[in-house]
């Protein structure tokens, strides 16, 4: 049975949402010891009072001192070379999203879940009526930004990921439903992102843990760079990608709900 704690008026619940993974594919065992880490993650976060309302359990939580992380961002190398972002629709990246419009990139945002013909929100700086704040949410891209179809994406500079948990060796642990990993086989496999796009993730600390904790799968994209309220990590050796999307490991459900999937892979099959 699925726990619910009770709060205190005016902190995060920790009510716990659908079950992200439930349509998952592959290793029995290595999906349980990911689902294990992700619960020891989320009750760190909740336990130490560093998530944000909703609470953390079942998303990628909105950590206490997401603002700061995305400063610190800002600041970096990677974040002045890039021209053009593909970000998470999570609440933890909105400030890098707003950073990213307020600084003249082009952002491409993924609808969440990736259930839409036209998978993605265009956010052109140029174009915006309304603040990069208001615009760069989910609602806001929902009202402000062109929806537009994997086709139509740019080719990308920099990848901004959300993540429950990751590692200094790059792994990357999301909260089950492998989307973040299937935006980024999606863009590579149509060519727009290459071996020199980065990707970064933006966590609190105790959402780092040692090399070697995360399991990892074929189709599980590392990351290049972590970023923290209070540091940058640069993860190194740098981890081999997948060049596509690794369909053994997506059940017929996941295809069928997803339509540029369903698309893909019924050409994949013919």
């Amino acid at each position: 049975m699925a726990r619910c704690h009770q709060v205190a008026p005016g902190r995060a619940s920790t009510r716990r949402p659908p079950d992200h993974a439930r349509d998952a594919g592959g290793d029995p065992a290595v999906l349980a010891a990911k689902a294990a880490l992700r619960d020891e993650v989320w009750t760190a976060l909740q336990t130490a009072g560093a998530a944000r309302f909703p609470g953390a359990y079942g998303r990628i939580p909105n950590f206490v001192g997401a603002e700061a992380a995305a400063e610190r961002l800002r600041g970096s190398d990677a974040w002045q070379r890039a021209a053009t972002v593909k970000a998470n629709p999570d609440a933890p990246q909105w400030p890098v999203r707003q950073r990213a419009l307020e600084d003249g990139k082009t952002v491409f945002m993924a609808v969440p879940r990736l259930a839409d013909d036209a998978p993605f929100f265009l956010l052109d700086p140029a174009r915006l009526t309304t603040s990069a704040r208001a615009a760069s949410s989910i609602k806001g891209a929902g009202a402000h930004a062109v929806r537009i179809p994997v086709e139509d994406l740019e080719p990308v500079d920099l990848v901004v990921a959300g993540s429950v948990a990751v590692s200094d060796d790059g792994a990357r642990l999301g909260k089950g439903g492998g989307f973040s990993d299937l935006e980024f086989a999606i863009a590579t496999q149509l060519g727009l992102i290459g071996p020199r796009t980065l990707v970064v993730t933006t966590v609190h600390e105790r959402q780092v843990l040692p090399a070697g904790r995360i399991p990892q799968t074929a189709h599980d994209v590392a990351v290049d760079l972590i970023v923290t309220p209070e540091r940058v990590i640069t993860c190194r050796p740098r981890r081999r990608r997948p060049a596509g999307i690794v369909w053994s490991e997506l059940t017929a459900a996941k295809i069928d709900a997803i339509p540029v999937l369903a698309r893909l892979g019924g050409a994949a099959r013919r």
